[in-house]
């Protein structure tokens, strides 16, 4: 799995979390995996659930779900997040993130969708300089045990 991700892949990726984190209270983690078995979205938000996702203080997580060999891919956000977005937001991260994989540029479509969803949270959840504004999830990428 980590064939496809390099060391620079990774830093990028891990540059673009923290880069889309830095004027919000929103998380964002990625997760990455050889093989989804079954429903994207029923394993993305297992993940999401293993990850502790759901239990931001404003519920405004953002998961991107990666499984390679499966070429599979999801991005869910918790509900503070969904119910402010526009209704077909996160389609269209799909759809950038997706352009990008088919061109075996994993790194470059995660980076992309990340400093979008970024954008929104930005919009939504402005970083406040408090208390409340504490990193409460990892900024590194998680991988599967497959």
């Amino acid at each position: 799995m980590k064939e496809d991700i390099t060391a620079e892949d990774e830093a990028r990726i891990i540059a673009a979390i923290a880069e889309a984190e830095k004027n919000t209270s929103g998380e964002i983690r990625v997760h990455i995996e050889n093989t989804c078995k079954g429903n994207v979205l029923d394993r993305a938000t297992e993940v999401f659930a293993y990850l502790h996702m759901h239990q931001t203080k404003l519920r405004n997580g953002v998961l991107f779900y990666v499984a390679l060999k499966s070429r599979q891919f999801a991005v869910l956000g918790d509900g503070g997040i969904n119910a402010v977005v526009p209704p077909d937001f996160w389609k269209e991260v799909t759809a950038l993130v997706v352009q990008h994989f088919k061109e075996e540029k994993y790194a470059e479509g995660l980076t992309k969708g990340v400093l979008m969803a970024g954008e929104q949270l930005k919009a939504f959840f402005p970083y406040a300089g408090d208390a409340a504004d504490t990193n409460e999830l990892q900024n590194d990428i998680s991988f599967g045990k497959d």
